[in-house]
């Protein structure tokens, strides 16, 4: 598969309709789930997430009380405090930030909070998992925002 990462998201705006129609097919298909582990590593040995931090700069994850506490203490704050000075509540009743990109981005795309991440940052992008396939349309709309998604969308193709 060729693949370029200065092109990747202008494709994958390109391909939005086929990748959702596949989507939908391909978690149906027997066994693809086996696929992901490999095209994930396959994805990354590629990709280096500190080159891009899109997910970081467009998207937020969910901060569920595990993750709040986690990261008020890494940050040594009161959950209040970091709720009041970061997050806010979504449609969904889900804490998540207040405004994009992330506030603990860094200007060099590293995470200011790493150690204490959100488990969602450290599920995402989910290319090595069956919730690759669970929730369709958030790796539907995964392909415009992550290089690594797209990746693993595009050489499933290949595959199946």
């Amino acid at each position: 598969m060729k693949f370029n990462l200065d092109t990747w998201q202008s494709e994958a705006e390109k391909k939005k309709k086929e990748n959702k129609q596949f989507l939908e097919k391909a978690k149906r298909k027997k066994g693809i789930v086996r696929e992901l582990p490999d095209l994930h590593d396959e994805a990354f040995s590629k990709i280096d997430c500190l080159n891009c931090a899109n997910c970081c700069k467009t998207i937020s994850p969910r901060f569920k009380t595990p993750d709040l506490v986690r990261i008020a203490k890494h940050l040594g704050m009161k959950q209040g405090e970091l709720i009041d000075t970061y997050l806010r509540l979504d449609e969904d009743g889900d804490y998540v930030v207040k405004k994009s990109p992330c506030p603990f981005l860094g200007s060099d795309n590293y995470c200011s909070i790493y150690e204490a991440r959100p488990g969602d940052c450290r599920k995402y992008p989910y290319t090595d998992s069956g919730e690759f396939f669970e929730y369709t349309n958030t790796t539907f709309q995964n392909t415009t925002t992550c290089p690594a998604v797209y990746y693993v969308v595009e050489r499933l193709k290949e595959i199946v």
